[in-house]
């Protein structure tokens, strides 16, 4: 992931900032610049809850590069308390735990370290709760 791209997501990677759209209510993760509900143009910030559920799940034995150092890890699809459904990985666990339904929280953690100098990229992953 580039730089610039990256200090742009902070809010969400760091905070899990949506917006909400002022129309119809529709919650978008990432926000959007129009709801894909109604049309609307104008949003609210809206801080996502902290739990949720696995919908699914999988184990990533052969990862991409950058993610080499962390194999085998567990990704999965989390529905919030509020339905929206975010894409992350599942740390710290024993895969035999993991289950579909079963509830997990939203920790602040490492995701990886970007070209040679290092730079550290920090950003939401979930753990059984």
């Amino acid at each position: 992931m580039s730089e610039p791209r990256y200090w742009r997501e902070i809010p969400q990677r760091y905070r899990l900032e949506a917006g909400r759209c002022t129309k119809c209510g529709k919650v978008h993760f990432p926000p959007r610049l129009v709801c894909a509900s109604c049309g609307g143009r104008t949003f609210d910030k809206y801080i996502l809850p902290d739990e949720g559920r696995i919908v699914t799940y999988t184990i990533i034995r052969v990862p991409p590069a950058p993610f080499k150092d962390q194999a085998p890890f567990a990704i999965g699809i989390i529905e919030l308390m509020d339905g929206v459904r975010l894409m992350a990985q599942i740390a710290d666990c024993d895969f035999k735990e993991l289950d579909i339904g079963k509830k997990v929280r939203v920790e602040f953690r490492k995701i990886q370290e970007e070209g040679k100098a290092g730079i550290l990229q920090y950003g939401y992953k979930f753990v059984l709760a």
